[in-house]
């Protein structure tokens, strides 16, 4: 027997419910799928031992002496970012905080060697790799001892200053250090007036802020050029804490 041929109703309905089904898929996908993953900004959780706020504390020194001997914070982060594998590339990315102004004080400008705020260009961002915010930086900088290229680069794009600066072969003065926060508390290696955290079953509470510097970048020829205010964040602990 003849089988029957779909008429043209018959076939618009069928193509109206396949319609709907990848619709339907299509919702649920999307749904599945928002918001974008990213990598998770929290560190992983460290127990709360004298071990490990000794260990948190060594390791923040570390950086902080790493920073302090080095040229470049940014070469610094990266190098940090690197050996802690706190990223699959480890790329130091700028996040310009959009809106944000502070007009320099009258002692950046001296430091700066401009007579007024009007030769000062003010840049905020925060300093990531692997989606892990390891500082936040204030620059107050001296766009016309730049390269037109290197400020279309900070006005324009993430760059890191550091990186965009490079070509100066710049180096930095450290105006100030400063610890903001102290795993062990003060006298702890007294032993016998102030004892060391007792263990615990919880796990430690790091601040969002541990350590700033501020400093002035000056070029190869001693000409400052800028000033940062970089406070580093939790975030450079964002992995496991060494075994003993």
């Amino acid at each position: 027997m003849a089988r029957k041929q779909p008429t043209s109703q018959s076939l618009c309905r069928i193509a109206t419910a396949s319609l709907r089904r990848t619709a339907r898929a299509t919702v649920l996908a999307a749904a599945l799928t928002w918001p974008p993953a990213r990598v998770s900004a929290e560190s992983p959780a460290w127990p709360d031992t004298s071990l490990t706020r000794l260990q948190a504390l060594a390791l923040i020194q570390s950086l902080n002496a790493e920073i302090l001997g080095s040229r470049s914070a940014t070469l610094s982060l990266e190098k940090w970012c690197r050996d802690h594998k706190l990223a699959i590339e480890p790329k130091i990315v700028a996040r310009v905080i959009p809106g944000a102004v502070r007009a320099p004080a009258a002692e950046q400008l001296e430091r700066l060697e401009v007579s007024s705020a009007g030769e000062v260009k003010y840049r905020r961002v925060q300093l990531e790799c692997g989606g892990q915010v390891l500082s936040v930086a204030d620059n107050w900088y001296v766009p016309g001892r730049l390269s037109a290229e290197t400020n279309l680069l900070l006005e324009t794009t993430g760059t890191p200053f550091g990186t965009a600066v490079r070509a100066l072969k710049p180096y930095r003065q450290t105006l100030a250090v400063k610890l903001l926060w102290l795993p062990l508390p003060d006298g702890w290696e007294l032993g016998s007036s102030v004892a060391p955290p007792a263990p615990s079953t919880g796990s430690l509470a790091i601040p969002d802020a541990l350590f700033e510097h501020r400093a002035v970048l000056y070029t190869r020829d001693h000409k400052p050029f800028s000033e940062v205010h970089e406070v580093y964040q939790r975030q450079i602990l964002a992995f496991p804490p060494p075994r003993p």
